[in-house]
């Protein structure tokens, strides 16, 4: 195995040009970015492979990562070029992937501003991709960096091809449609969010990533761990009273679960670290509007359903129907949440 190395690679001025030129239509409203050096980390072969590949789509909730999330992917990946996106951080995925993916390589791109999202190395090395991985960390620098970036357009065309695509806590919050994009320091709370839904805190994206399955979908993480189900109601709310979907629906996992969702069925199953106490994923759905969402008092909405998908369950997206999970009702009068199972979520 070849061990991890940072590499800022220089690229020819011929082709830099022809890229320019290939993403001005991209870059029509604003000048593109001079280039910006990035780190990069390989592990493994450098040279590019070109493997069939088939989708796959991983929604992990944070914390310790699943161990089947990536011997899955390097499987629907046909053991190719495995890339790991993020705009913090460091190397610490390369050695953990690579022994478990079978893949020919492993690369980890720390892509930490819109001029870094616009060099041809980023964008090639994520086209080439047979599986990528979006890392944790803040989902709002990966609106500010790799929205309406080439980068973002390369992310699509891998979902596309299809091949597995995967995120994390962050990297699952931008997969959906609709996302809750982090836009202010404090990350938003359930209380914030029942008490206000129209909060400073409480930020909104859409027309980001397009992934199979996930139209029309907002996700949440660390459920259970950070008591976030207000929070995802709330949003979930403000889709609706926002006129941005007719029925909001949404995927929430707790830390240390991820939902895995083939593109061609629709049909989604749990994963889970060892021995994790609350290993669940929530399939949320609602199509009346809120009984009262306006800013600056609490919220009022009734008839959300939730399907509770555990491991060894599974879940139709198209039908948005379950099997072998627990289903039941939640409710907010006045800013405090209500569930039909006497308060258990």
């Amino acid at each position: 195995m070849r061990p991890s190395s940072t590499i800022r690679r220089p690229w020819p001025a011929f082709a830099s040009a022809l890229f320019l030129l290939g993403v001005s239509a991209v870059a029509a409203a604003d000048e593109v970015p001079a280039a910006a050096a990035f780190k990069h980390y390989l592990t493994g072969n450098p040279a590019d492979v070109v493997r069939p590949t088939s989708g796959l789509l991983v929604l992990q909730g944070g914390g310790d990562d699943v161990d089947e999330n990536y011997i899955q992917m390097g499987a629907r990946g046909g053991g190719g070029d495995f890339v790991v996106l993020r705009a913090s951080g460091d190397d610490e995925y390369q050695a953990y992937i690579y022994g478990l993916c079978q893949c020919d390589s492993v690369e980890t791109l720390i892509v930490d501003s819109r001029a870094a999202a616009f060099d041809p190395n980023v964008v090639e090395t994520v086209r080439n991709a047979e599986a990528l991985f979006i890392a944790g960390g803040d989902q709002a620098n990966y609106v500010r960096f790799w929205k309406g970036t080439p980068l973002e357009d390369a992310i699509n065309y891998v979902v596309a091809k299809p091949a597995p695509i995967a995120g994390t806590s962050a990297g699952m919050a931008i997969l959906g449609e609709f996302s809750y994009s982090a836009m202010t320091p404090e990350s938003l709370t359930s209380a914030t969010a029942l008490a206000d839904p129209y909060a400073a805190d409480l930020t909104l994206e859409r027309d980001f990533l397009v992934a199979p399955r996930l139209a029309g979908i907002i996700t949440d993480q660390h459920l259970q761990e950070r008591d976030r189900i207000g929070r995802t109601v709330a949003l979930m709310a403000r889709l609706l009273q926002d006129r941005w979907t007719k029925e909001a629906r949404a995927i929430a996992a707790d830390r240390e679960t991820a939902v895995h969702i083939d593109p061609v069925t629709g049909v989604a199953q749990v994963f889970t670290t060892k021995d994790h106490p609350t290993p669940y994923a929530y399939f949320m759905r609602a199509n009346r509007l809120p009984e009262r969402c306006v800013a600056g008092q609490p919220l009022t909405f009734s008839a959300v359903d939730v399907y509770r998908l555990a491991p060894g369950d599974r879940f139709d997206i198209a039908a948005w129907q379950g099997e072998g999970g627990l289903a039941y009702r939640l409710s907010v009068e006045s800013g405090v949440l209500h569930s039909s199972r006497d308060g258990t979520y």
